[in-house]
């Protein structure tokens, strides 16, 4: 019999890809969402469930009276609703996947690369403080009483509807149209850029591994760039011309927009470089192999298929020319 897994999500960005790669590998994949997310397309034999997961009783509704061998949960955020999660699935679950993000790491980090056991510890952001706070608990509840449970830290993933970038597509249409854009810092601090593609399979290689239980792991890709670089190469897949690249301290940033400046001292700001070592020792098929100039030109294509999906955040268009005025006024 195959192996049943719930994908809490399921449509997201990386949840959509690990979806349809667990599919391939011959995993039996429910789905339970608020079926709000339409340009990602689940495979047909996916059964499909539909409840706010964040609403415990609407998820529990759902799921009544089923089991499944693995629960993959990528929507909870807080303590509360991991606890809530791992009450309503406690005995009907031989693994309950969680997805947690590398942002939990030490920021900034005090070595590269990122191990596992790099210290998690992050005084910025609170996004990755509550993550660290739903893996406090998970890690008590293998200890206590052997609830088997698996974590898994994302860094940087993106597909092609997802430039990676704050705003999404608005610096890459500003690149286009021969404007300058605002990269933080100086652009030379490192970042993993990694694609759904590359993800899926070290993330479905752990689904239903009792190797993995009581563990944590991050996948990403082995490819680092600067976010210099990361520009660039985003501007050559478009077909911009030479890109402008005005460089702006983080905290400047921080001051202009107050979430923008989260996710720079929260994260993206910091050199962020990872030995993948402990999850290619357990999947043996993962092997990141898209570099992020491909993916790139994969972006410019999904955007350009349809016009109507090249949006651009006007108040984000126009912090990014405030930022411009600020440093063209007084100088690098």
């Amino acid at each position: 019999m195959a192996t049943s897994v719930l994908f809490i999500g399921g449509t997201g960005i990386i949840s959509s890809a690990c979806v349809a790669r667990a599919v391939a590998g011959g995993f039996a994949v429910t789905v339970v969402n608020r079926g709000a997310t339409v340009h990602r397309e689940l495979p047909a034999s996916v059964e499909r469930l539909t409840a706010d997961a964040r609403d415990i009783d609407q998820l529990a509704g759902a799921v009544a009276g089923r089991d499944f061998d693995v629960v993959a949960d990528f929507r909870a955020y807080t303590a509360a609703e991991v606890r809530a999660r791992l009450d309503l699935l406690r005995g009907r679950t031989g693994q309950y996947v969680f997805v947690s993000s590398a942002s939990a790491y030490q920021t900034p980090p005090s070595r590269l690369p990122i191990l596992e056991s790099t210290p998690l510890r992050n005084p910025v952001w609170r996004y990755s403080q509550d993550k660290i706070a739903c893996e406090d608990l998970l890690v008590a509840a293998y200890r206590d009483e052997g609830y088997p449970v698996t974590i898994v830290r994302p860094s940087h993933t993106y597909d092609e509807c997802s430039p990676p970038l704050f705003g999404g597509w608005t610096q890459v249409e500003r690149m286009r149209r021969g404007l300058p854009v605002v990269v933080h810092g100086d652009g030379t601090s490192l970042w993993t850029l990694t694609h759904t593609r590359d993800f899926a399979p070290g993330f479905v290689g752990l689904l239903g591994n009792p190797r993995s239980h009581g563990e944590a792991f991050h996948i990403t890709s082995d490819e680092f760039l600067t976010w210099n670089q990361i520009f660039q190469t985003l501007a050559a897949a478009s077909a911009a011309p030479t890109p402008r690249l005005v460089h702006v301290a983080s905290q400047t940033i921080a001051l202009a927009d107050r979430d923008w400046g989260d996710v720079l001292l929260g994260d993206m700001a910091h050199s962020m470089v990872f030995d993948n070592a402990k999850v290619k020792a357990l999947v043996a098929d993962f092997a990141p192999g898209t570099p992020f100039h491909a993916g790139a030109r994969e972006i410019v294509a999904w955007f350009d298929a349809d016009p109507a999906r090249r949006q651009v955040d006007g108040q984000l268009d126009r912090t990014i020319d405030k930022l411009v005025g600020m440093h063209d006024a007084t100088g690098p």
